[in-house]
């Protein structure tokens, strides 16, 4: 399941706790490929904290707590790290991240925890929800099997790498623009996980979290060329990282984007990394002048150059990032309508 129909799903899974209809949650995939920020998202859009429990650091007694004696009784101490809802508030998130790394012993102390809600006398609050997520055992991890009982305690969904729902996030979180344009002119390397390769020591590799390294890296060695492509190897991998450090490097004959913005007649490029490249910009452009006194005049310029781009598609793509962080406000703008009736027969084709 793709990272934008997993985000609506743990939301929906939130809410559901008031419901009393919450089902725990286990998600898989490879390393790097957003499983925790998408559970984090969830908190920050409720304002509500996250419990991130690494089960793979932890012995048994940890979960469970410690038995101390009351008189002729043994009671057990709570640990702290567990929901309260006097401490964190009667709403949340429990998430138990490495899950499929945590020892047997160790997930077999969750098993009451995750199912019935408690451990002993302790009970997790009623408005917070169980996520979980853990890698394959065919992803070079630590992994163990799943155990059975520990399975049939969640509900499954693998999450699958989509440059669309990247991109999307790519914009919002200020990712440099330049690599978003790579990634749209070379997307089966947004995600580019090889075992082999690992085992035969090349440790670094394309995922949507190494291509965030990579625009770390962008930010501190873009004027030092000579350190910039072994940064983005040392991130992305030896080819991504050549590859990508090319294009950027190609990028010095790119059109003048103020221009283009201002709505000033500018050249479109006929070469395909450079319309990559000016379609990303312009979208990132489009999504920083949203809420500014001359939004609607900046996107009209942005649509009026969309038409002149040679690949219809090239259009579309850029017009549909533009639309995905503007919203149907997109729709109002006078030259939408122009730039729809000409990529009519393409988008009904479609």
């Amino acid at each position: 399941m793709r990272p934008a129909q997993l985000t609506a799903l743990l939301e929906r899974e939130f809410l559901s706790t008031a419901e009393g209809h919450h089902t725990p949650v286990m998600l898989w995939g490879p390393p790097g490929v957003g499983k925790s920020q998408i559970v984090a998202q969830i908190g920050r859009r409720h304002q509500v904290p996250v419990i991130d429990i690494r089960l793979s650091q932890m012995e048994p007694s940890d979960l469970r707590g410690i038995p101390f004696r009351v008189g002729d009784l043994v009671q057990w101490a709570v640990p702290a790290m567990l929901p309260d809802a006097q401490r964190h508030g009667p709403h949340g998130v429990l998430f138990l991240d490495e899950i499929t790394s945590a020892p047997p012993a160790v997930s077999a102390a969750a098993y009451q925890l995750i199912l019935d809600r408690r451990l002993g006398d302790y009970h997790i609050p009623d408005g917070w929800v169980i996520f979980a997520a853990g890698n394959r055992q065919g992803d070079r991890g630590v992994t163990y099997a799943m155990p059975a009982p520990l399975a049939n305690r969640f509900s499954h969904f693998e999450v699958v790498v989509n440059l669309d729902d990247w991109v999307v996030w790519a914009y919002a979180s200020g990712i440099d623009e330049r690599l978003i344009a790579f990634l749209r002119f070379k997307p089966e390397l947004l995600f580019a996980f090889d075992a082999a390769r690992t085992l035969a020591g090349e440790m670094a590799f394309p995922s949507p979290r190494s291509w965030e390294f990579a625009h770390r890296a962008l930010q501190k060695f873009d004027q030092t060329p000579d350190l910039l492509t072994a940064a983005l190897c040392a991130c992305v991998g030896h080819a991504a990282g050549v590859e990508c450090a090319a294009f950027i490097d190609s990028l010095e004959r790119l059109p003048d984007l103020d221009a283009i913005v201002a709505g000033q007649e500018v050249a479109v490029p006929t070469e395909l990394d450079l319309q990559y490249a000016v379609a990303a910009a312009l979208a990132g452009r489009a999504l920083r002048a949203k809420g500014q006194v001359q939004s609607k005049q900046v996107w009209g310029h942005i649509l009026n150059y969309a038409q002149r781009l040679p690949l219809k598609e090239m259009g579309v793509m850029l017009v549909s990032d533009m639309h995905r962080g503007i919203g149907s406000a997109l729709f109002a703008v006078p030259e939408f309508a122009g730039w729809a009736h000409a990529v009519a027969d393409l988008v009904l084709y479609e």
